[in-house]
């Protein structure tokens, strides 16, 4: 396994516990410290910041991802076509992307990162899927080159592959 992939199964079992790498039947509760209180809920969890005593206010999800194109129409129409993904609307009545809710790994990578692909790319969008296998199949279909799947136990599949500007992308599947 490559250190990079290490380093993210690491990020996404610190942000989402134990539970998330492991199956819930395979935790035991003999691990917690009775003496220390339950950890409270994700998002209500309650921080004191330097000046003492009031709980921090932290955002509650991504609310969009903003990046420059070299066509910006063609990408969009590239990105609902093979990914399903919405754009922003722009007049009024349209409808933005809902996506579902689930786990958002949030981590920076070392500058001299090769996982991302191109080193002159900066980042690397991480799309969860319902169906790798048939996500694949889809693009494949549609002449977009996607790399064979990965497996991780209790984690899940990833693929990758690149938008027609070259932007890296990694589609999950989680276990």
């Amino acid at each position: 396994m490559s250190f990079q992939r290490r380093r993210l199964l690491q990020i996404l079992s610190y942000t989402f516990g134990a539970s998330f790498i492991l199956p819930q039947n395979k935790l035991t509760t003999g691990a917690q410290n009775p003496s220390q209180p339950a950890p409270a809920p994700p998002g209500k969890a309650a921080a004191k910041d330097e000046s003492g005593g009031t709980e921090m206010e932290k955002v509650a999800g991504i609310g969009g991802l903003f990046f420059r194109a070299h066509d910006p129409k063609a990408l969009g129409s590239w990105y609902l076509q093979h990914l399903g993904i919405e754009l922003t609307p722009t007049g009024e009545g349209g409808t933005v992307w809902q996506q579902e809710a689930g786990p958002t790994a949030f981590s920076p990578f070392p500058e001299k990162t090769g996982y991302f692909g191109d080193p002159a790319k900066v980042w690397m969008v991480n799309f969860r899927v319902h169906d790798l296998d048939k996500m694949i199949a889809q693009l494949r279909t549609a002449g977009i080159e996607v790399k064979d799947p990965e497996s991780y136990p209790n984690v899940g599949s990833f693929a990758r592959l690149h938008d027609p500007e070259g932007n890296p992308i990694e589609l999950w599947q989680p276990a």
